[in-house]
Formats: C-alpha cells, sequence, structure tokens
C-alpha cells in the first residue's frame, strides 16, 4: 500500500459525507416546496391518507371527535420579535394556530378579524399564536402585525420547517392561509385551509371553548 492512500481514502470520505449533506438539504427542501405548493390559495384539499378520524363540513371546516384527536407536534423556536416561544406552555388553553404571510392576501383579508377575536378571547382561555411563513425576514412581519393591530406572538419559519412537523393523515396545515384550533390538551380539534370571516373563525373556535 502506497504511503498516500490513506489521505485518498479520507478525501473520498469527505466528498461522499458532502455530497449527502447536500442531497439530504435539497429533499427537505424540496419537501417545503411541496407543501406550500399550495401557498396562498383560496383553499386547499381536506385528505391526507390513512386513518384520518376526521369530518370536513361543507364550510371546509374539519373537525376531529374529542377522543379521536392527535397531539400537535413540537412547535417551538423564535418568534418574529425574537422572543422564545413554546405552544406546548399553552396547554390548558385553547390555542389558535394561524398560518400566515405578509406577502399574502388572503392573510391580509383575514387578519382584521384574528386581531379582533383574539382580544375577544383572551380572558376566556384562548390563546391566539401565528407562524409565520416564506417571508425572507422578519421587517415585512412585524409591519404586517402592525399594520392589522395583531398582538398575539407569531413562531418565525420562512422555510416551512415547523409546518413539517405535523404527520401526515392528521389535520395538518397544507395552504396559506391555514387555521388550526388546539384543544386544552394540546390534541388538533378544527381545522380551515382557506382565509376565514370572523363568523367562520368564531363557528370553529366556540365548541372547542365549549368543552369540559
Amino acid at each position: 500500500m502506497s504511503a498516500d492512500s490513506a489521505p485518498q481514502r479520507s478525501n473520498r470520505t469527505t466528498r461522499a459525507t458532502e455530497r449527502a449533506r447536500r442531497s439530504a438539504a435539497l429533499t427537505a427542501g424540496l419537501a417545503a416546496t411541496a407543501l406550500l405548493v399550495s401557498a396562498c390559495g383560496s383553499g386547499g384539499t381536506s385528505g391526507g391518507g390513512g386513518n384520518t378520524n376526521f369530518v370536513t363540513g361543507t364550510d371546509g371546516v374539519a373537525t376531529v371527535a374529542q377522543g379521536k384527536r392527535t397531539p400537535a407536534p413540537d412547535l417551538s423556536g423564535k418568534t418574529i420579535a425574537g422572543k422564545t416561544l413554546d405552544v406546548a406552555d399553552y396547554k390548558g388553553k385553547v390555542v389558535v394556530l394561524n398560518v400566515w404571510g405578509s406577502w399574502c392576501n388572503p392573510c391580509r383579508a383575514e387578519a382584521k378579524y384574528f386581531a379582533k377575536v383574539s382580544k375577544a378571547y383572551a380572558d376566556k382561555g384562548v390563546q391566539f399564536v401565528g407562524i409565520n411563513t416564506r417571508d425572507t425576514s422578519t421587517g415585512a412581519a412585524l409591519a404586517f402585525e402592525k399594520d392589522w393591530d395583531i398582538t398575539y406572538p407569531s413562531l418565525y419559519d420562512p422555510t416551512g420547517k415547523l409546518l413539517l412537523r405535523f404527520k401526515k393523515g392528521t389535520l395538518n396545515p397544507q395552504a396559506i392561509p391555514s387555521t388550526l384550533i388546539l384543544d386544552r390538551d394540546g390534541r388538533i380539534a378544527a381545522r380551515s385551509l382557506s382565509a376565514l370571516s370572523e363568523e367562520r373563525l368564531l363557528k370553529m373556535l366556540k365548541p372547542v371553548v365549549a368543552e369540559k
């Protein structure tokens, strides 16, 4: 064996490792793109495959009975304001999760309703949390919140990594905007894949708030 054979093997190993890392990054990027392909649309599919256990009403809102709900995934990280937030810390409250982007026209259309209802239900055991996605910087997102008087926090998820944590076959967000209602045990109770009016938002929220 020549004296320089070991370095050659080392170089080949390093190149193989780099190729594997690039491939993994590309796969993750493609998955995020696929998830957000219907971004900023007027709706989306309500399927998901498998034993979904949910029922979609004529208004496009899908709901799950209390005994058949699945827990939301880990949703934690930095907010657009630079603070640390973990949705699990709100267990015991009903949580309204709204996926949005400052660039999204339907998100603008529903923002005033989310701002209004979040304030009206703040003392009723309800916490609103946004998931801001596909904004390349937090500046536009912060300006959006100021323009619409949104006072609740939003996780910053520019590449959709948080959204990919939702399991297939559950009520996962598949469009922008999407809205999920989590019950007091942190389980997904309802989902909409389109912009919501105040009436439709309350129709999703009130039954979960009323649960014992």
